[in-house]
């Protein structure tokens, strides 16, 4: 791969970009869905025509949660028993190119922040305004495009694990591919040709800025491997409502499921006692 990439730099820079690209937004396989709370029912939307799959519990303010790259929406279950004790309606879903969902526009297993950012709108127009928006990973940025060009609002915002910019790691992944800088010109030009939104605009703190401000709890682990930590720091002194609670060990996947952030979490969202219900 790499002999290739430095063959097209030289020869066919194009080429390289629209390989970089369909690498670039190829979803790997992500970790195993689990069993999800029993009530709940299936629900449906439609974006670009294909179909958006997930499950609602509940009644009353609706909080939404929006998976990672790669992620599914049976990472947050843990999640809907409390929240459904509370009087708040949860909705879980897939994402284009995941889970249980249609393929994204650009074919199977490919699909990009936007169309996730476009999943949570329509589920927003199915549902109805946000309490709240739950977002692991690059779910955050995904919401605040949501935020900013669709119809969904919220009241508040849990981040968890933030991927806060796409620049950084397309130079970890140009790196590791030896992509040079003509095939990385050819790369910005056609992602953008695809998502409307330059590469370098795929960043929460720019996204953020055209949002009203919110109450925004920022959960992050020290030694993320995936989204570093600093990234999450920066967001936060970036946000003028914002608060930091830092971990230590659990990771990237791990901090959304821990009981102690999700006993955080549902004290931000619920401004009920964590002794008031049951968070096990």
């Amino acid at each position: 791969m790499r002999r290739f990439f430095r063959t097209a730099e030289v020869i066919a820079p194009s080429l390289g970009g629209r390989l970089a690209r369909h690498l670039w937004f190829s979803v790997p396989a992500g970790p195993s869905r689990v069993p999800l709370p029993d009530g709940g029912r299936k629900v449906s939307v439609t974006v670009g025509g294909q179909t958006v799959r997930g499950h609602v519990w509940g009644e009353g303010p609706v909080i939404y949660f929006v998976h990672g790259w790669a992620g599914n929406c049976t990472q947050f279950a843990a999640y809907v028993g409390p929240l459904t004790a509370a009087g708040y309606r949860v909705v879980l879903f897939d994402g284009l190119g995941h889970g249980e969902s249609d393929p994204g526009l650009q074919g199977r297993r490919r699909t990009n922040g936007i169309e996730l950012g476009h999943a949570l709108d329509a589920m927003a127009a199915e549902f109805g305004p946000a309490h709240a928006v739950v977002a692991h990973s690059m779910g955050t940025i995904a919401t605040y495009l949501a935020l900013r060009f669709g119809w969904t609002g919220t009241a508040r915002l849990v981040l968890l694990a933030p991927m806060v910019e796409a620049a950084s790691l397309f130079a970890a992944f140009q790196e590791a591919l030896g992509i040079g800088p003509r095939t990385k010109a050819a790369f910005d030009r056609l992602t953008k040709d695809w998502v409307r939104i330059p590469v370098d605009e795929f960043d929460a703190r720019i996204q953020a800025s055209y949002a009203d401000p919110l109450p925004t709890l920022v959960l992050h682990d020290r030694k993320d491997r995936q989204t570093p930590y600093t990234d999450a720091v920066a967001l936060v002194d970036a946000l003028p409502d914002a608060e930091l609670v830092s971990t230590d060990g659990l990771g990237h996947n791990r901090i959304i499921s821990d009981p102690g952030v999700l006993r955080e979490v549902v004290m931000f969202l619920t401004d009920t006692r964590v002794d008031e219900y049951s968070v096990a």
